[in-house]
């Protein structure tokens, strides 16, 4: 079946796409970039490779765009088993998530906007320009622990779906369900006791890969809602 006539298909292609984007905005950028407890050679960073920190700005604003049409596609794919789960899906899953996407891009703007300098910026002194920055990627990265909670919530929906959809296996619904609750604990671990994050984080890991797993199924086999027997039958008219 091609990606035009399979829904699933569809939806697979754009969660690539969001995690081929995740990458380099959680992974590859941060590490280049960002030097823990140190302001000053962080700052330094990011006015050296600038453009690579534009990228990463323009990833955010990408994924916020992408996210809606991936949770779209979600919906058209899942109305027919619940509408109501599925606009859930679509909320906490695209519109919240996006908007903390956008939010991000703004906040790193202002990090540049710091590290580049400014005459109404002349009040500062370096080191205090220098914590300026930091602070404004730090509310990055408490907006990223803010979203986790989304992260697991829009995945119970989403899990439900898959199990009674009957065109897609049940152990997925399952995998997603265990996922979205391991990122509901990571959220409240970064909150209440930040220090053992990393060691949930390691703990939950397994639990995550249950949105590839979902991805790749879709990108592999698709899926196409199942047509009601009532409306296909010609003794329903």
């Amino acid at each position: 079946m091609s990606s035009t006539h399979n829904p699933g298909r569809v939806a697979g292609l754009w969660y690539l796409l969001l995690i081929v984007i995740g990458f380099p905005l959680l992974i590859y950028i941060p590490s280049k970039l960002i030097v823990n407890a140190d302001a000053a050679a962080t700052v330094h960073n990011i006015a050296a490779h600038e453009r690579l920190f534009r990228f990463g700005i323009l990833g955010n604003l990408a994924a916020g765009v992408i996210l809606i049409l991936f949770v779209m596609a979600l919906y058209r794919l899942f109305k027919g088993v619940d509408q109501n789960l599925a606009v859930l899906v679509v909320i906490f899953g695209g519109v919240l998530p996006a908007v903390l996407y956008l939010l991000n891009a703004a906040c790193d703007l202002a990090t540049l906007t710091v590290v580049s300098g400014g005459n109404f910026l002349s009040v500062f002194n370096e080191p205090q320009r220098d914590a300026l920055a930091v602070l404004f990627l730090r509310l990055h990265d408490h907006q990223f622990t803010a979203s986790e909670i989304l992260a697991g919530v829009w995945l119970w929906p989403l899990a439900v779906l898959v199990y009674r959809s009957r065109f897609l296996p049940r152990f997925l619904g399952v995998w997603l369900a265990i996922g979205g609750l391991g990122y509901v604990i990571l959220c409240f671990t970064a909150v209440l006791v930040p220090q053992y994050q990393g060691k949930v984080f390691a703990y939950c890991q397994p639990a995550f890969f249950g949105e590839i797993a979902f991805t790749l199924w879709l990108l592999i086999k698709g899926a196409k809602p199942m047509v009601n027997a009532t409306t296909s039958s010609p003794a329903a008219g």
